[in-house]
């Protein structure tokens, strides 16, 4: 499968930007999706996760100011009042039932005055 993440970039404290990663493969083959960050000089962290038929999982950072959202072939992140800590690269996951776990690039979110 291939990954590609799409609408990161700069924003002032309190704004919104949406995340997009568009995927190739069936989603019937979709075990879960999700988006995980890396902040400078930390690991990878998971942020938020849905998977089909079940309500999406929010790290506690971002509990009520992100909304994750999955159709056919697209996985979206939406971001609301973003603070400055939210400043990190962004990453798109899925794992499939055929082909176990996929990775996009990562794109930059940049959160500042």
């Amino acid at each position: 499968e291939q990954l590609m993440e799409s609408g990161g970039g700069w924003v002032q404290p309190g704004g919104s930007l949406t995340l997009s990663c568009v995927a190739s493969r069936s989603i019937r083959d979709v075990l879960i999706s999700g988006w995980y960050r890396q902040l400078p000089g930390k690991q990878r962290e998971r942020i938020a996760t849905v998977t089909y038929g079940i309500s999406p999982n929010y790290a506690a950072s971002v509990q009520g100011r992100f909304t994750i959202s999955s159709d056919k072939n697209t996985l979206s992140l939406q971001m609301d009042n973003l603070k400055p800590e939210d400043t990190a690269i962004y990453y798109c996951y899925e794992n499939l039932a055929t082909e176990g776990p996929a990775w996009g690039r990562g794109i930059q979110v940049t959160v500042s005055s």
